[in-house]
């Protein structure tokens, strides 16, 4: 046995004798709190700005694409450790990024910047997700006025950006000419549930049309394809799709278990890289595994908590993914940190 095998089973090993209650630290090996510690670290010191040399607040992936998804996403991280916009370690960090979503809160309730982001609809959706979360432990009534007036025009934004078909492209219907995609879909949902969770006003016809669009989606197998067009079954999106329902409390006896069979049969194995979006679909995958609980939950986390942490770099970050490392560092950390129920949107 080689030396990575032998720490890939070593950590295996750690991880199934770890208690497995999800209370705050319960479960995890102390590698893997170490893991998250460096990698917070890394991520707070990435942020624009960060050791007060000025910025705006914000989060890129390469190129300095994509700030305000890559500044949502870093964000949701960073709530997940336990900190808000006014107490703990990146209390600073997280009052930084709201500042920047904020000023780009536009007229017509799109948080973003079409000018400066082509796929704008992942931001949008992302940020609705991480303003809410924040919005539910802001102590500040000036500032709580100022979220629920954005995240009030981001629903509406929303709701006029919904294709006819009941999904979402990557820029609005009207920009995009009614085209619509699986995962941006399941952002905007998940976007909205964050903000009827926080008390802001989702009216119930935006998300009946979404819940329709990914039944129509649907495949036999239980695939969820790309689009309302076609595009094949993707276990990322089906995977996003299932956490989208259970975001919408969906649990239908019949229909639920069949996307839930087709993630098992091409996600279980997570060593599984023949399909693409590895990451983003194991994001929305442990979010359903932790959702289930119990062994189901277990038997997961130990196998994901041990390759995270096998493939992080010493510096903290995860360099996979052609997107960058800010965006697979946030979605790790959100994973790593799943169990600490930080989040009312990943709470069971």
């Amino acid at each position: 046995m080689d030396l990575k095998a032998a720490s890939i089973v070593a950590l295996l090993v750690a991880a199934l004798a770890a208690p497995s209650g999800d209370a705050l630290g319960a479960g995890r090996d102390p590698e893997v709190s170490r893991v998250v510690e460096r990698g917070l670290e890394w991520l707070a010191r990435q942020q624009s700005g960060a050791g007060g040399a000025g910025g705006l607040g914000h989060w890129t992936a390469n190129d300095g694409r994509y700030p305000t998804a890559m500044t949502a996403m870093a964000g949701v991280a960073l709530l997940c450790e336990g900190s808000t916009s006014t107490q703990g370690k990146y209390s600073a960090n997280i009052r930084r990024a709201v500042d920047y979503l904020l000023s780009k809160s536009q007229p017509n309730g799109l948080i973003g910047d079409p000018g400066q982001d082509d796929r704008y609809t992942y931001g949008h959706g992302f940020s609705m997700l991480f303003l809410s979360e924040v919005l539910g432990e802001e102590e500040d009534n000036d500032r709580r006025e100022e979220l629920i007036d954005v995240l009030s025009r981001a629903v509406v934004f929303t709701g006029r950006a919904q294709t006819e078909a009941g999904g979402w492209g990557y820029v609005s219907a009207k920009d995009g000419q009614g085209f619509d995609e699986g995962s941006t879909t399941i952002t905007q949902v998940q976007g909205l549930r964050g903000c009827r969770n926080a008390g802001i006003p989702v009216p119930k016809e935006i998300i009946d049309k979404a819940i329709e669009y990914i039944r129509k989606c649907t495949m036999p197998d239980g695939g969820v394809q790309y689009n309302s067009r076609g595009g094949g079954g993707r276990p990322a999106i089906t995977a996003a799709a299932i956490a989208c329902l259970f975001n919408a409390g969906q649990y239908d006896s019949e229909y639920v278990p069949k996307l839930q069979a087709y993630c098992r049969n091409n996600l279980s194995n997570i060593s599984n890289r023949g399909f693409g979006h590895w990451h983003y679909a194991h994001y929305y995958y442990s979010q359903v595994r932790y959702r289930e609980g119990g062994k189901s939950w277990e038997e997961y986390r130990d196998q994901i908590y041990a390759r995270l942490v096998h493939e992080a770099n010493p510096d903290g970050s995860w360099s996979q993914g052609y997107i960058g490392p800010v965006y697979t560092t946030a979605i790790n950390l959100t994973i790593l940190q799943l169990g600490e129920g930080a989040l009312p949107i990943y709470q069971r």
